[in-house]
């Protein structure tokens, strides 16, 4: 976001009279070590006068000149968090100069109070020039109704602080702000963003927008306590919410299922203005996208992964799908969510085995694509392995959790954003799988994916060893790294042949013959095998059992 020399804030606090921009300001500052500067303040300081003797004086459109200038130069050299006065953002001036703002990577947080808790704040504070004349509650309602659309365009973070403490609202503002945001840019298809951070899930209605009128919350009942935090914030805003709960994991993600959403919906009325949110883990977050790209031929969904393994895999890059009794997601479709909101504090009620799966896809994508992936995982392994969602969030391990996801996304974006429909490179965020897939369908769905991707690259790296494209400290690699982080590298549940008929369903299949995703020299470097030799297939295979 800076240019050489140059630096910009941390983000702009707009709101309206009495939303406590300065004050919840001043506390976020404070948190975060930053410094303030309240706009009103600032411009007191250059006039040499208050704002109400500069209105007097001179009049509002002098003032809003000063004001503008002012907000201009501070966006372009001031490092800390910026407070500006309550009818700043309706100057064109200042729209321009917010709107270069975040072009660059900037936040505008928009504090949104309670209108009467607001109108009670700005009447005891005085010197507010806007209010003066007649009923000033009614002077500021009518305030809000022109501001609000305005300040609601403009931002792109929104806080809402009814009912809340400054330090309280404090906390929501600093969340929004350390938040990290990917944003995958999808050919032929609408671009969304991934946030990942703390408190993520408060974008849920400004992702929805105000189009749809119902919304499908789809949701497992482990993750009941975020499902609640959902379904709060959609009735806050305003949806009427239908809450569907549907089986956990695997079994979750089956036509009878998918059907029993479809009867839901159409006894509820849902039209193609309705809108689906998706909340738990991969497999809900599947099944949802796939219950939204069908209702209707395709309706707004959004999803709100609670698992590392959602957050990094499932819940983004537009592939939705089912199983069948043939094999694990032959039936879906690529469908983009409006957004992916990866709130961190859903990690916290993470049992240690479901984080640690979760592992094998973000090893992955430092495989295929991210070497400094695989260095942070040897780096903080002991730390990953030993997880423990009670004691994980405000800690390093979150920051590097944090990290983790942002890379992986980012890994997935790049190849989504070339290929959306899997032509070729994305192919590539397969590796592992197609091994991976047939231990699942082996296993009735009772291993988790993450730990069948595990071994899924363990068996791809051994074929690939085998005929040559990489050497034998590669495939030890695998091993060692992946068993530092807990995860499983060896399967021996089944036959070859039973293996091999299910590898011939998979979907990179190219009629009759096998297709595998291995790497070529190194990490980073992949490659489609095409028809392997079948000794060679059968070698890696037993390979993989001790």
């Amino acid at each position: 976001m800076s240019d050489a020399g140059t630096q910009h804030p941390v983000a702009v606090i707009i709101g309206m009279m009495g939303a406590g921009k300065t004050r919840v300001g001043r506390e976020v500052s404070q948190m975060m070590g930053l410094p303030f500067k309240d706009a009103d303040i600032e411009i007191e300081r250059e006039v040499g006068m208050t704002i109400p003797e500069y209105f007097a004086q001179y009049g509002e459109p002098a003032f809003r000149k000063v004001e503008s200038d002012l907000i201009r130069r501070t966006l372009d050299d001031f490092g800390g968090l910026f407070a500006l006065g309550g009818g700043a953002p309706m100057t064109p001036a200042t729209q321009d100069a917010l709107a270069d703002y975040i072009d660059g990577g900037g936040r505008v947080i928009y504090l949104q109070a309670d209108p009467k808790e607001a109108m009670e704040r700005a009447n005891r504070g005085g010197g507010r020039p806007m209010l003066n004349g007649g009923d000033a509650n009614a002077r500021w309602m009518r305030l809000f109704e022109q501001r609000d659309p305005v300040f609601d365009r403009i931002a792109n973070v929104h806080v809402r602080t009814h009912g809340s403490t400054p330090q309280m609202a404090a906390r929501k503002v600093m969340n929004m702000i350390e938040e990290r945001v990917v944003h995958v840019g999808v050919v032929s298809a609408d671009d969304y963003n991934v946030r990942i951070g703390e408190g993520a899930m408060n974008h849920l209605a400004p992702v929805l927008g105000d189009k749809p009128a119902r919304i499908a919350l789809i949701h497992t009942q482990p993750v009941q306590r975020h499902s609640d935090r959902a379904r709060a914030l959609l009735r806050q805003a305003g949806y009427e919410v239908s809450d569907i709960v549907i089986p956990d994991a695997e079994a979750g993600k089956t036509v009878t299922v998918a059907n029993g959403v479809w009867e839901r919906l159409g006894a509820e009325g849902f039209t193609r203005s309705d809108a689906v949110v998706g909340v738990g883990g991969g497999a809900a977050t599947d099944l949802a996208g796939f219950v939204a790209a069908t209702w209707m031929r395709g309706i707004r969904y959004v999803n709100c992964p609670t698992s590392l393994l959602a957050m990094v895999d499932a819940s983004t890059g537009g592939k939705t799908g089912i199983n069948t009794a043939a094999g694990k997601n032959l039936v879906g479709s690529f469908y983009t969510p409006a957004g992916v909101l990866a709130d961190m504090t859903t990690l916290a009620s993470l049992p240690n085995d479901i984080f640690i799966e979760g592992l094998g896809e973000v090893a992955k994508s430092g495989f295929i694509s991210d070497p400094e992936i695989l260095r942070i995982l040897e780096e903080h392994a002991g730390e990953l392995r030993a997880f423990d969602g009670a004691s994980f969030l405000g800690t390093p391990l979150e920051d590097v959790v944090a990290e983790l996801i942002e890379r992986t996304v980012h890994v997935k974006a790049k190849h989504v954003s070339a290929d959306l429909k899997e032509a070729g490179l994305r192919e590539f965020l397969n590796y592992g799988h197609t091994m991976g897939h047939a231990i699942e369908k082996m296993e009735h769905f009772r291993w988790r994916h993450g730990n069948a991707v595990a071994v899924g690259m363990v068996y791809a790296a051994e074929l690939a060893c085998l005929l040559g494209h990489i050497d034998r400290d590669l495939v030890d690699y695998h091993r060692s790294l992946l068993a530092s982080l807990g995860l499983p590298t060896s399967w021996n549940g089944g036959s070859f042949e039973d293996v091999l008929a299910i590898m011939h369903r998979d979907k990179k299949a190219r009629g009759n013959k096998l297709r595998f995703v291995v790497l070529d020299g190194g990490p980073g470097r992949m490659m489609h095998l095409d028809d392997p030799p079948a000794d060679a297939v059968e070698e890696a295979f037993r390979r993989i059992q001790h």
